[in-house]
């Protein structure tokens, strides 16, 4: 039988305990993000002009925020996967319209070459730097030759630890990433980097927030 690492069992229990509170305090956020949403339509173009009736996955969707906004707003065909059952409970309750499953991003539910697109949105933050190879790898696996893949992170080099958020009794560390990392990474998995932005805090924010766009070649 194989143990399940200590960082996954963490993150599940964090999010299962604050699905409720999260959910609430993040909806209507897209309407106040014209960055996110901007980068999002980046995304939901090329993912079209490769192939109109492709399929998107969000990998890590949480409660499906981003999941229904593309679905909703952007009309792609898209999906989402996480981690925490009860995140996906209310994923699967706000947006009825769209499939959702409970999986981790070490094993995707996807077969292989069967996106178009994929979303890493601030889904990368919970995972140690030695483990992240194996998830670029999977974004690598399920994303067809000529499909995009976009990502958001907070930047940076300092951890922000999460503790008993909204009084429940849950810790958890946000890791910050720096975006020359993640791009080496994509790329070392194949999936050069096409665009990179970074923008600096907004209310309520402690970090600069990186987006960057990468491509799986088709040759």
């Amino acid at each position: 039988m194989t143990t399940e690492p200590e960082f996954i069992t963490e993150t599940r229990a964090f999010y299962d305990a604050v699905a409720a509170d999260y959910t609430a305090a993040f909806r209507g956020h897209m309407d106040s993000s014209p960055v996110d949403r901007a980068v999002l339509g980046i995304f939901a173009e090329l993912v079209r002009s490769e192939r109109p009736d492709g399929k998107v996955a969000e990998l890590g969707c949480g409660a499906g925020r981003v999941t229904g906004y593309l679905h909703r707003e952007l009309g792609l065909d898209v999906s989402g996967v996480d981690l925490s059952p009860g995140m996906v409970e209310l994923a699967r309750r706000d947006h009825s319209e769209v499939e959702f499953t409970v999986g981790s991003l070490f094993e995707l539910p996807y077969g292989d070459g069967g996106l178009t697109g994929a979303l890493a949105w601030y889904s990368l933050i919970h995972t140690p730097a030695e483990e992240l190879p194996r998830i670029f790898a999977e974004f690598a696996r399920v994303l067809a030759p000529g499909g995009h893949l976009v990502m958001a992170f907070q930047a940076g080099d300092e951890p922000s630890r999460q503790e008993r958020p909204w009084g429940h009794p849950v810790t958890l560390d946000f890791r910050r990433l720096r975006p020359e990392r993640v791009e080496e990474l994509s790329e070392e998995a194949g999936l050069p980097v096409t665009f990179r932005s970074v923008r600096e805090p907004e209310a309520g924010e402690k970090a600069q927030q990186a987006y960057l766009l990468a491509r799986k070649p088709k040759g």
